[in-house]
């Protein structure tokens, strides 16, 4: 089988479509159809399927993509092997990881990287629910993402999830409210409160949903915005109240009080394809750095 075929393949499994395929290909759609088409005949089996106006992957296609990434990991391991006979890893690596994260770890993470010669890091500030991340793996190395306390790991057995950091949510409070003084609040005491809250389906959100299932209490959400900077000017000024990340809020604006009776928080974590810091040096040198950087919080990652 031609590696550039299997190559195609497994760009049209993680992109879904022959277009997107194309795209990361820097190719015509009709070029991947011809790759596909071409690769079904070598292997003497019907790899994909017609699905509405698209395509999807047969059984023998999906089984297939778990060996093209044991192919094209081969590959990778060969030029890495390459990577050995020099002193220090080489190479560029891409990172995504979502905004907030990236404001506590990425200003240490570049200086690491910057003092290892021949590396790079290329990243990019993703606002992710946790079924975007699959998808993200087709463009990226490493990707970092949070996920509700509630919630479980992203499952793939193509996918390898490393744990980072528990990052706890408090509740932030405009600082001349009642309860600014307070050591810990009730969910119960904030039943009246206006709630400002992110898009529906990321963590923060999701977890807030699941403190109201388990106590009862639904929160009244006024406004839903996705930075958290914003957020916290809006609670300063008297706007609402929001469930916001202990390590990244500015407590020079608002009033952070841990949730009384009730676990709370986010699980940060590290996606990357399986055996890759193996395959590439540089790789596990950057991931290696996110991991020093997230245990100077502390919460280690469960």
């Amino acid at each position: 089988m031609d590696v550039g075929k299997l190559r195609t393949l497994r760009e049209f499994a993680d992109r879904g479509s022959v277009s997107e395929a194309a795209k990361a290909l820097s190719c015509t759609p009709s070029a991947v159809s011809q790759q596909l088409r071409a690769l079904q005949a070598e292997v003497g089996l019907v790899l994909t399927e017609p699905d509405g106006r698209g395509l999807r992957l047969t059984d023998a296609g999906t089984a297939l993509v778990a060996r093209a990434d044991d192919v094209l990991g081969a590959i990778d391991r060969a030029e890495a092997e390459l990577d050995t006979f020099r002193s220090t890893p080489r190479g560029r690596v891409r990172l995504a990881v979502f905004p907030s994260a990236a404001l506590v770890l990425l200003p240490g993470l570049l200086r690491q990287v910057e003092a290892v010669d021949g590396l790079e890091l290329d990243v990019r500030d993703v606002d992710m629910t946790p079924p975007e991340v699959p998808g993200l793996m087709a463009d990226f190395d490493i990707v970092v993402m949070h996920r509700d306390e509630y919630a479980p790991p992203v499952a793939s057995e193509r996918l390898e999830v490393l744990p980072l950091l528990r990052e706890p949510l408090d509740v932030a409070l405009p600082p001349e409210h009642p309860l600014a003084g307070a050591d810990r609040v009730e969910l119960a005491d904030l039943a009246a409160e206006s709630w400002i809250s992110v898009d529906v389906g990321f963590p923060v959100d999701d977890l807030l949903m699941s403190l109201a299932t388990r106590t009862g209490v639904r929160p009244r959400v006024v406004q839903r915005i996705n930075d958290f900077r914003i957020i916290e000017s809006l609670v300063a000024a008297g706007h609402g109240i929001a469930l916001l990340p202990r390590y990244t809020v500015d407590t020079a604006k608002v009033r952070c009080k841990p949730l009384a009776g009730i676990k709370a928080a986010r699980h940060v974590e590290a996606v990357i394809r399986p055996g890759a810091p193996d395959r590439r040096p540089a790789v596990r040198a950057v991931l290696d750095a996110i991991r020093a950087e997230a245990a100077q919080f502390g919460e280690p990652g469960a």
